[in-house]
């Protein structure tokens, strides 16, 4: 059975400023409903992908900025880590991993500058949105085999 993750819910306490932030980025906005009793659903595709965010009001009751590890794959992270600079993000330095596995919870084991390697999977940039909610930009050129 294929099963396909579509949506992720972010917690925020300020829809339209959630909203502004993630408009700001080029993200494409599919839908922004409001329904009784300030019930409201705002989603946001960001390019190129096949998985959407909601945000909105009554959707979850996580805290605001509690979505952490959100991975936006890209095919070159110091482009990717310049188009947010230029959009006004405050992102990390390029980075990747002391071991050269996978990046760790915080800043633990962040080895200044991309893979000497470049190797596929394994450099970095981090920043979270205005509740805090965390995104990881990770590099991917060539994928592993079947995915």
């Amino acid at each position: 059975m294929e099963m396909s993750l579509e949506v992720v819910v972010l917690p925020v306490a300020d829809v339209d400023r959630a909203k502004h932030f993630y408009q700001a980025l080029g993200w494409r906005l599919d839908a922004d409903f409001a329904g009784a009793d300030g019930f409201r659903v705002v989603q946001f595709t960001p390019p190129g992908s096949g998985a959407s965010i909601i945000f909105g009001t009554g959707l979850t009751e996580a805290a605001p900025g509690s979505a952490q590890g959100l991975h936006l794959v890209v095919a070159e992270v110091t482009a990717a880590h310049a188009f947010l600079v230029d959009h006004g993000v405050a992102v990390s330095p390029v980075f990747h991993d002391a071991d050269g596995v996978f990046h760790r919870a915080g800043t633990t084991g962040r080895v200044p500058g991309p893979d000497p390697a470049r190797r596929s999977y394994a450099s970095f940039a981090s920043f979270t949105d205005p509740d805090g909610n965390g995104w990881v930009l990770q590099e991917i050129t060539t994928r592993l085999p079947g995915r």
